[in-house]
């Protein structure tokens, strides 16, 4: 970027604390853009301190899973090719999701997912994705179905379901299609429920989820809505990578709610 002509101020802080504050600081100081190098919870981070402020957003990914890059069509595994999206200046308008004051860009984790988050997080052995296959497989072993309430813009659903998943974007867990019927532009999010159903049935439906082929399966229900509200008992919701903290919440969506160095279909922006 700096070899581009561009005047780059590094932020680096000695936690994710003291990251969110030079990134809010940054902003409010009237910087032209906040560009986060890092994966999904990076992206998080930096959405707090850009969201509502009219201050570009751009990512250099460079995390385990970036989902929010890979929905924005950024090149993975080369920064520089990234780094050059926003030197390009080309922008698009994204919605984003809220609850409790929290922006997030992805997909709300509300079941048996979360269930496996809560398990990892726990663990200490093994490391890397590792962690995440022995963390499904000692899941599996103790899992029920969860008692929901939910309400889709007003329409009240009360059911058992193995999870519940609330999209922004497409997928989640670096690639996971759980809502592959969501866009980034349309005003509302993907709402799957994937009804109770045998354990085995479960591992062979997670299959197809990496192609985002698993809505055909009966059990599997999709819907849309703008405002989602999500109660469960002892659920912790998850999202970007990042913990949000117990049901129940209401997530909302926010139209065009940032700007976003994306590839070229974009609108100009001069740097």
């Amino acid at each position: 970027m700096t070899e581009a002509g561009l005047a780059v101020r590094t932020l680096a802080g000695r936690d994710v604390r003291e990251a969110a504050d030079l990134a809010r600081e940054s902003v409010e100081d009237g910087v032209c853009a906040l560009v986060v190098v890092g994966g999904d919870g990076m992206v998080h981070l930096g959405l707090q301190a850009v969201a509502g402020s009219g201050t570009p957003f751009g990512v250099v990914p460079a995390g385990t899973g970036n989902d929010f890059a890979r929905a924005l069509g950024l090149p993975l595994g080369d920064p520089e090719a990234a780094a050059d999206t926003v030197v390009a200046g080309h922008v698009r308008e994204i919605d984003l999701g809220r609850t409790d004051g929290q922006w997030f860009a992805g997909v709300v984790a509300a079941g048996f997912d979360a269930k496996v988050n809560d398990r990892v997080n726990r663990m200490r052995w093994p490391k890397g994705p590792r962690r995440y296959d022995l963390a499904t497989f000692a899941e599996l072993g103790v899992f029920t179905p969860i008692p929901y309430h939910l309400e889709l813009d007003g329409e009240v659903l009360d059911l058992e379901a193995m999870l519940v998943a609330v999209g922004n974007i497409a997928s989640y867990g670096g690639g996971l299609r759980i809502t592959p019927g969501a866009e980034l532009d349309d005003g509302v999010f993907d709402v799957v429920v994937v009804a109770p159903v045998s354990r085995l049935t479960l591992v062979r439906a997670f299959r197809r989820v990496k192609h985002g082929t698993h809505t055909v399966y009966p059990f599997v229900t999709v819907h849309r809505a703008r405002r989602v509200k999500l109660d469960a008992p002892g659920i912790t919701a998850y999202v970007d990578g990042e913990r949000l903290g117990p049901l129940p919440r209401t997530f909302d969506v926010v139209p065009r709610a940032q700007r976003v160095y994306a590839p070229a279909a974009g609108i100009p922006l001069d740097p």
